[in-house]
């Protein structure tokens, strides 16, 4: 039977179709695990535009694709047991999000692949070997960026021009925030500010934390990036205003429950990113060829109905320079 060209261009359209989109035989329905540090209400901004970038790339969840998810609500001590139960489901591939639940899944000792998103330093926290040669099961995106803290201090200082003393907290159980922390203190000596170290393990500790808080007095607050506070963004936000306390943070979302500033790599954009690790590793790739990623691009979001409620008038230039600002 011969075929007019119209007929011959549609059958080889409908041949190459799978190819095109990255769509997988069908059949093949590949596991993998979301290991999350909160819940799946407070990081639904995060796992949405990682499903996004996945869709992006071929995959349709339930078909080709099913993804099983555990939350550790803000208690890092779960993630061993929650990793347990990940590996029983099965899963190829466990994706993370933040330096302990990273370290978690490699103290495991699996040979799973690891695609690991807002690491701090994974290279001084021992899960991988290098940027460009990560070596092992682990691959992803690191959060790193030179002298953040002393940048997100200066920002304080432009906010509070007089500014003497600032607090920060930190939870030493994220193996980052003991580098993240010396950085701070290195930088706030620079900028001449008395600089006064609060750290936080457990939810359970927020009581005396904040109370801590008070009694220092500190002229502003500078909080690390870590899953924990997000976690309890809503409380920290509610302290600061009742306070008239400023503060600085890492992530946007603790800006958009209320918080003056913070100043960043986009989260979500990394999270969007991560399905390209997860797609090239389901599709052949070994996570050691494969270079953990950094951010190039950091964004500076302000909130001015905080400020207002702190009594605080944002200089002109640093509202020029934000890159989105809550009226």
């Amino acid at each position: 039977m011969r075929l007019s060209l119209g007929a011959a261009v549609l059958v080889l359209g409908l041949l190459a179709a799978p190819l095109a989109t990255g769509a997988q035989p069908p059949g093949k329905v590949h596991r993998i695990g979301f290991l999350g540090n909160s819940t799946a209400a407070l990081e639904s901004n995060l796992v949405g535009p990682f499903r996004e970038g996945l869709r992006e790339l071929g995959w349709v969840e339930g078909r080709t694709l099913v993804i099983e998810y555990r939350w550790a609500g803000g208690q890092y001590e779960r993630f061993p047991a929650l990793v347990a139960e990940l590996v029983a489901l099965k899963v190829e591939i466990i994706v993370t999000a933040g330096t302990p639940a990273a370290l978690a899944v490699q103290r495991a000792r699996m040979t799973l692949p690891l695609v690991m998103v807002a690491v701090g330093d994974p290279v001084a926290s021992g899960l991988v070997a290098s940027l460009a040669r990560p070596g092992g099961n682990i691959t992803g995106l690191a959060s790193i960026a030179p002298d953040l803290e002393g940048k997100r201090l200066q920002l304080l200082r432009e906010v509070v021009p007089k500014l003497a003393d600032v607090a920060v907290l930190w939870n030493p159980a994220n193996a980052f925030h003991v580098g993240s922390e010396k950085a701070a203190r290195a930088a706030a000596e620079v900028l001449h500010l008395k600089i006064r170290s609060i750290a936080v393990r457990a939810a359970s500790e927020f009581d005396r934390v904040l109370d801590a808080i008070l009694s220092e007095r500190p002229g502003a607050l500078l909080v690390l990036a870590d899953r924990l506070f997000l976690h309890h963004r809503t409380r920290l936000g509610d302290f600061t205003a009742r306070h008239r306390l400023p503060a600085v943070y890492a992530h946007q979302e603790m800006v958009e429950a209320g918080g003056l500033m913070s100043f960043g790599p986009s989260y979500p954009g990394m999270h969007r990113r991560a399905a390209y690790f997860v797609d090239k590793i389901l599709k052949g790739s070994r996570p050691a060829d494969l270079p953990v990623e950094q951010p190039t691009t950091f964004e500076l979001l302000i909130n001015l109905k905080a400020a207002r409620g702190l009594g605080l008038t944002i200089p002109p230039s640093l509202l020029l320079r934000a890159d989105r600002v809550i009226e």
